[in-house]
């Protein structure tokens, strides 16, 4: 199995070493990105909820719906 995974016998393969570098480099760069988004999207959500208008709704005071 691990002769299928680096190819054949004669060893490791130099340039799919350096591929396979540059993905794991890849994967880091995109998983650092989306926890930034992550952190962003839950800023805005908090403020989205700090200043919706449902919150500002009276529950006591609504007006009855028009049938």
């Amino acid at each position: 199995m691990a002769k299928a995974l680096l190819g054949y016998v004669g060893g490791p393969d130099p340039r799919m070493l350096s591929e396979m570098r540059r993905l794991q480099q890849r994967v880091l760069d995109l998983e650092k990105e989306l926890m930034k988004l992550q952190a962003e999207n839950d800023a805005l959500t908090a403020v989205a909820d700090e200043h919706s208008l449902l919150n500002s709704i009276d529950l006591d005071q609504r007006e009855p719906a028009l049938t």
